[in-house]
């Protein structure tokens, strides 16, 4: 090889190197593909999630004319979401508050929780479950529960053989009950040793709260003074009340309470409590607080709602035609821009008039001294055009439209001379140059040999947790936590898989760990580590059999991002470039040899002669 083309070979490495820097793009705004994804069906109340049909894409189940369940089911092909033929109740005067779906039975096919109430609102809280069959429910085939709640219950797998019970005050107990329906047969039982008030509407939990990968119990309960919120531990099985220090009232200066969050918000693999708050009756001085279980101290991570001259504040739904029960103040949180820090999503109204609006509450560096002990907050994006276009907004939530590990957003929305609420879908245009983990923990009450030929990929479970450890693009240890389906009433509306973000580090995941609720006198942990699992991945945890985490099974599947993407196409372009000029070299050096060889032959005949 000659020296021209070595140190051509030289410049066009040096610039196929530049070419592979990491691209930074710029972020933009959300976009609207409601017509995309929904079509004409883009009404009714999104109620809860579910991959209905297992085929690992995630179904939206829809209120309509407050007495129908709808399931939009995921395609292929636009629009993305089409329904499914609906369930229609057959008894009168009756309105669904709540859809939980969920595995009941334990035959590893999905069923679905119907929350009911009588339209005026009165009576106590009946709960239906349609039995699911080969993919499809049949109207007739349904239990209703013996006893009614006084409020809407909480899904949790309380004895930890990862069949969802159902948890909550029934009329005439002071004990909160469990139902287990195992075989489709009730089984009724007390929960816990004490007798205790509940709090309406609760937000009652079941996630990990003390890093011990086993799901503990979080209770909203009423006291005379006010609301207290207690923990109930998972130590062995069974549920015992938590140490004073983890008993906690209310933030002194709070008029109204909100629905309680949990988050691991600062990023230290730790779930706190994120509690929306009114200080006065009309919420014009609105605060998210931040609390870790064990502390007294309520920590203000956003207090300051107010963009130019406009006063905004949390609100809680009153009962509409649209929607004829209430709606508590809620946040729904999701990591929206992938840097491993939870977002949030509220419903704010302008103080000074009658407007609705959902906003995006980011979660960045603390730049106040209220917030020092946390080190960050919430911040409020006032300019997001698409987002601010919906007015009178009722719910926000996240939601992932495409299954590539970025959260988007979902939107309710009330317009007047309409029935139904109209539903917005905005996708996330957030640059990509952010790298995420999506993992879903099923039940592993089979693996592949399930009964009927069942694929168990589409069965929501509650409880397990989740969390990882790996090291930033500096070099720091990051990690973060969340737990799957930790609530499940008053418009929860949690995914049933969970999304952490990594930021802009693409190393390989360390350690991911996995944790499931443990069986009663089980005083075990059953967790499994994963190492080394690739960024933009989605992982299919199956822990069977559960109680040996050994033997536990991941499948992993990859989703590219836009910059691999892009890394391809310059590695591919920089080839294609290199090799032409190599081409070009060899073939220039090949003509300079035929020379030479022309002109040695020439000068040796002629000295021949």
């Amino acid at each position: 090889m000659g020296p021209a083309l070595s140190c051509s070979l030289h410049l066009l490495l040096l610039l196929a190197a530049f070419c592979l820097l990491p691209w930074h793009p710029a972020v933009s705004a959300l976009q609207d593909v409601t017509a995309e994804l929904f079509g004409s069906e883009a009404w009714g109340t999104v109620a809860a999630f579910g991959d209905f049909n297992s085929d690992k894409q995630t179904d939206i189940f829809l209120i309509r004319s407050k007495n129908q369940l709808i399931i939009l089911l995921a395609d292929v092909k636009t629009p993305y979401f089409k329904p499914k033929p609906k369930v229609v109740l057959q008894w009168n005067d009756v309105l669904i508050t709540n859809v939980v779906p969920g595995d009941y039975d334990g035959d590893s096919q999905m069923d679905v929780l119907l929350s009911l109430q009588s339209k005026n609102l009165k009576d106590n809280t009946t709960v239906v479950i349609f039995w699911g069959n080969n993919q499809t429910l049949d109207q007739k085939l349904y239990t209703t529960l013996n006893h009614s709640f006084l409020d809407e219950p909480l899904v949790l797998d309380f004895n930890g053989d990862m069949i969802p019970d159902i948890f909550g005050s029934i009329k005439g107990n002071t004990r909160p009950q469990i139902c287990s329906l195992i075989g489709r047969n009730q089984t009724w039982l007390s929960a816990l040793d004490s007798a205790i008030q509940m709090y309406v509407p609760h937000s009652h939990a079941f996630i990990d709260l003390n890093k011990d990968f086993t799901a503990d119990l979080f209770l909203t309960t009423k006291e005379p003074d006010g609301i207290k919120f207690e923990i109930w531990e998972n130590k062995d099985g069974n549920f015992s009340k938590a140490p004073a220090p983890y008993d906690t009232k209310k933030p002194p200066n709070a008029k109204r309470i909100g629905q309680s969050a949990f988050a691991d918000f600062d990023g230290d693999g730790q779930q706190e409590h994120l509690l929306p708050v009114c200080a006065d009756e009309d919420c014009h001085e609105s605060i998210i607080y931040r609390h870790l279980p064990g502390s007294k101290q309520w920590t203000p991570i956003l207090s300051n709602l107010k963009n130019g001259d406009t006063l905004w504040g949390f609100i809680s739904q009153e009962p509409t035609s649209l929607l004829p029960f209430p709606v508590p103040i809620i946040i729904h949180l999701g990591d929206y821009n992938m840097d491993g820090f939870p977002d949030a999503l509220a419903i704010l109204k302008n103080t000074s008039g009658s407007n609705t609006q959902a906003f995006l509450l980011e979660n960045v560096p603390c730049n106040d001294a209220s917030c020092k002990p946390v080190g960050r907050m919430f911040k409020v994006l006032w300019e997001l055009s698409d987002l601010n276009q919906i007015k009178n907004a009722v719910v926000a939530t996240f939601f992932d439209i495409y299954e590539d590990g970025i959260l988007d957003l979902l939107v309710l929305n009330e317009n007047k001379g309409k029935s139904e609420f109209t539903i917005h879908a905005l996708r996330n245009n957030f640059d990509a140059d952010a790298y995420f983990v999506k993992v879903i923990v099923l039940s592993g009450l089979c693996s592949n040999d399930c009964p009927d030929k069942v694929t168990p990929f589409g069965v929501n479970q509650p409880g397990p947790y989740i969390m990882y450890t790996t090291a930033d693009a500096n070099g720091y240890l990051k990690n973060a936590s969340a737990g799957q389906l930790s609530q499940s009433a008053h418009f929860a509306l949690q995914l049933p898989y969970v999304v952490l973000g990594l930021g802009r580090s693409a190393n390989f995941l360390d350690h991911l760990y996995v944790g499931i609720p443990r069986p009663q006198g089980e005083k075990s942990i059953r967790k499994r580590e994963w190492t080394a699992i690739i960024p933009n991945s989605q992982l299919i945890v199956i822990p069977y059999p559960h109680d040996s985490p050994k033997s536990w099974s991941a499948k992993l599947y990859l989703t590219p991002s836009n910059i691999v993407l892009l890394t391809a196409i310059a590695l591919i372009g920089v080839c294609v470039f290199i090799l032409a000029i190599i081409g070009i070299l060899h073939w220039q050096e090949k003509k300079a040899d035929d020379r030479e060889k022309r002109q040695e032959a020439h000068r040796f005949h002629f000295d021949a002669m």
